[in-house]
């Protein structure tokens, strides 16, 4: 007789407890790979557009009204029904089967929302003085973006990746307790609720 503290799944009799705690593995992976490639993203294109401005501030902000307006949900279904077994393969020898098509997925359509704030920050740092002394000094654009504005966007992207992590979580359970996301014998938070 085992101690099953939250009882056991149907005909399996899988501990549910365990289960749990496997699941917010697999759901926190997804939501910091997830967070990681949104974020990086974000701050990438959000710095480019905020710092240069001008035609690449259109076509980063037109890319961002895109990604914006493209169905979300649509897209997972079609990826799920044309790759879905294919890119759920895809573990890199240590995260579970879908993590990193979810996380994939999740970055896709999660890099606009730092974009867009970075982007707005950069804009207002980059008439700051000590961007016109780094630039009247010699030093290049590359070299004041990573030295003199990056350092000052450690703060917003720390807020924001806080909030991405929770929304991440939120999305993959949904996604799998609708039986797109992670599929049934790995465990997450969304299939056990399903």
């Amino acid at each position: 007789t085992a101690l099953l503290p939250l009882g056991a799944d149907g005909a399996l009799g899988r501990d549910l407890f365990l289960r749990l705690l496997y699941g917010a593995q697999t759901s926190l992976e997804v939501a910091l790979f997830a967070t990681l490639g949104s974020v990086s993203i974000g701050v990438f294109m959000g710095l480019l557009a905020g710092y240069f401005r001008g035609w690449v501030d259109t076509v980063v902000s037109r890319l961002i009204e895109i990604v914006m307006v493209f169905p979300f949900l649509l897209f997972i279904i079609a990826v799920d029904v044309v790759a879905g077994h294919t890119l759920n393969a895809i573990t890199f020898g240590f995260l579970a089967p879908g993590v990193f098509t979810l996380a994939a997925i999740f970055t896709i359509f999660g890099w606009f929302y730092p974009a867009r704030i970075i982007r707005g920050v950069v804009l207002s740092l980059r008439e700051k003085e000590f961007v016109e002394a780094a630039r009247m000094t010699g030093a290049s654009d590359f070299r004041i973006m990573r030295s003199h504005l990056l350092p000052h966007l450690v703060a917003p992207i720390i807020v924001y990746s806080t909030l991405i992590i929770a929304s991440n979580i939120i999305a993959e359970a949904g996604l799998s307790f609708l039986g797109l996301g992670i599929q049934d014998p790995t465990a997450s938070w969304g299939n056990l609720l399903a």
